[in-house]
């Protein structure tokens, strides 16, 4: 519940901000409309940029690898004492 008000406080001020922006003239008022556009880009931008830092920085773990491998050959043999076929070469 905390998140959401603090998105929706963000958002209040941002559009006060624009309004804001609206009723003076610091900006012009053909520039101050296509905020609202620059804004929803900007945040697409630095979305794709956060997936592609975590994507960078995906962390390998070896560790977890083994302990994997592992859990794979005790099912096929517990597979093979129960009678099934686990012999296919599409299976480590």
């Amino acid at each position: 519940m905390k998140h959401i008000v603090k998105i929706l406080t963000l958002v209040v001020a941002i559009t006060v901000l624009w309004v804001g922006l609206l009723q003076t003239s610091i900006i012009p008022c053909s520039h101050t409309w296509l905020l609202p556009v620059y804004f929803v880009v900007s945040l697409g931008c630095y979305g794709l940029l956060m997936v592609g830092v975590g994507l960078m920085n995906f962390p390998t773990c070896p560790q977890e690898a083994v302990l994997l491998h592992k859990d794979i050959v005790e099912a096929k043999e517990y597979l093979k004492l129960k009678g099934v076929d686990v012999s296919s070469s599409y299976l480590l």
